[in-house]
């Protein structure tokens, strides 16, 4: 079979694929890129098959942009407060490859569309990439550069429940909730959503505003109900993302990227500091626990089991799922209309699902907000070991596995100094480790391979952004225009801040 050969590939065409390749191609337009896309459309997350009329942006107008082309504001009926419905990134995004353009080629021009990666290895110093183009025929390609952006929200993780063969109605992933019938079947009237976090909190507002019964299944075994806060007014949005960018601020929360300064140690070393701290994350708790009015319902929310959706841990300590509410009335209408079960499932049966306590309750349709596996399968367990990817604890290397719990005892005493306050967690729920974390420098370089950067594998409101500033990066990575430090020090660095992810 013959080899179609580029000089580099990007794996992905959401956010942070597009602009990685935009500005690979601003310093190289001759190079022969290629995108490779498993969906029909850009966008990833946003892209228009994925999105729905009641989904929503969680950042404000004038931050969900690239710096190169402003964002149009769309009409006032699709917007709430600073946030406006998603629908309205897919278009920008569709827009953008079509105005980015090198050597008379457009970004568009240079996206393989329904091409599902299956396999990349590295041989003879060149990465051979394999997959399955929308006629299912395989296609192979060598490039001796790799960019991977296949992102956080690529694949979809889907809870295993016992029983799930004798169910017998569908079992719908937030994935492809917006391509369903589920809110316009007159059939499906008893929906089940399962989850803790924001989608799951979209799938059940948007379920109850369709006229459909709906239970919210929340695992016991698990963090617990997620953090959600109202959208800020258009004007308050601007303020606060203007303040929240300044470095005073980020000193508020523990945090490497702050300078070991007189004033970081102050508050995170002194017990006058970290009094101020407590109280300021104190009173953020109180505001966020009022605006859910979860102790001081009526009687009807009471029967709901409503108070089951207050947090279980502070919000500097939160570990589960937080987002903003895109709906006044959101907590007023889950109150009101929406049974809340804070339990773990034993089994699904014909029409019903079968809860620990064993309550039954009947479902049409499962809907899982679940989250999110990592979407990196093409990479075999070696490979994925050499380049410092997730993979299951059981396959790393146990000579690795020695190294790194050294380097990150190392670094959890140096965070602990920094940040004595994080020594004393509340109680909370702690989530099995499976996976092994990302050991990548500046969260894009392997350690031992400078042909390939991974971008996009984080976890950041400002996404845009950091997009842009991770694309530079890479390419100038890529092109051997980045003076790394030693081999062991890189080491040091990554697990200082796997380290602090682990409080």
């Amino acid at each position: 079979m013959e080899f179609a050969k580029v000089d580099i590939a990007v794996i992905g065409a959401g956010i942070s694929g597009i602009a990685a390749a935009k500005f690979y191609l601003d310093v190289h337009p001759q190079c022969k890129l290629v995108i490779l896309e498993k969906d029909r459309s850009v966008g990833g997350v946003w892209n228009s098959e994925r999105v729905y009329d009641t989904f929503y942006t969680q950042s404000p107008l004038g931050t969900w942009e690239y710096s190169d082309m402003p964002m149009q504001e769309p009409p006032k009926e699709d917007m709430y407060e600073a946030s406006f419905k998603a629908k309205y990134t897919s278009q920008y995004l569709e827009t953008y490859i079509d105005r980015c353009v090198h050597a008379g080629t457009t970004l568009r021009e240079r996206i393989q569309y329904n091409f599902d990666v299956r396999m990349i290895n590295k041989e003879d110093g060149e990465w051979t990439i394999s997959g399955q183009d929308r006629s299912g025929e395989t296609r192979l390609l060598k490039s001796p550069k790799l960019i991977v952006a296949s992102g956080l929200t690529s694949v979809a993780n889907m809870p295993m429940l016992a029983g799930q063969e004798r169910f017998g109605n569908p079992i719908i992933h937030q994935k492809d909730f917006g391509k369903s019938d589920v809110l316009s079947s007159g059939t499906l009237k008893h929906v089940t959503v399962l989850g803790a976090a924001k989608s799951a909190a979209d799938l059940v507002y948007d379920c109850v505003e369709a006229g459909k019964a709906v239970t919210w299944i929340i695992r016991r075994a698990g963090t617990g109900p997620g953090v959600f806060v109202s959208s800020p007014s258009r004007k308050s949005a601007s303020a606060a993302y203007s303040i929240g960018t300044l470095r005073i601020i980020a000193t508020l929360t523990p945090s490497l990227f702050n300078a070991d300064s007189w004033w970081n140690r102050l508050l995170q070393r002194s017990w006058i500091g970290r009094r101020l701290l407590t109280n300021t994350w104190k009173k953020l708790d109180q505001d966020i626990v009022a605006e859910g009015g979860f102790n001081n319902r009526g009687e009807k929310a009471k029967n709901n089991r409503f108070g089951r959706l207050k947090p279980h841990t502070p919000f500097i300590w939160q570990n589960q799922g937080a987002g903003i509410i895109n709906r006044p009335d959101f907590w007023d209408t889950v109150a009101e209309n929406v049974q809340i079960y804070h339990e773990d499932i034993e089994t699904l049966d014909t029409g019903v699902v079968r809860l620990m306590d064993g309550q039954e309750i009947p479902a049409d349709v499962i809907l899982c907000g679940t989250g999110w596996t990592p979407s990196l399968g093409f990479f075999d367990h070696d490979q994925l070991a050499k380049l410092g990817l997730p993979q299951p604890i059981g396959s790393y290397p146990s000579e690795q596995a020695g190294m790194w719990k050294e380097l990150e005892e190392e670094a959890d005493r140096t965070v602990l100094d920094r940040f004595p306050i994080l020594a004393k967690p509340p109680d909370h729920y702690r989530e099995p480790i499976k996976i092994t974390p990302y050991r990548l420098y500046n969260s894009i370089a392997p350690l031992l391979d400078r042909s390939v950067a991974i971008v996009g594998h984080v976890l950041i409101a400002n996404y845009f952004h950091l997009s842009e500033y991770q694309g530079i990066w890479a390419t100038a990575y890529l092109d051997g225009k980045v003076n790394m430090p030693p081999l062991e020090e890189r080491k040091k660095d990554v697990a200082l801040f796997r380290a602090l992810d682990g409080f």
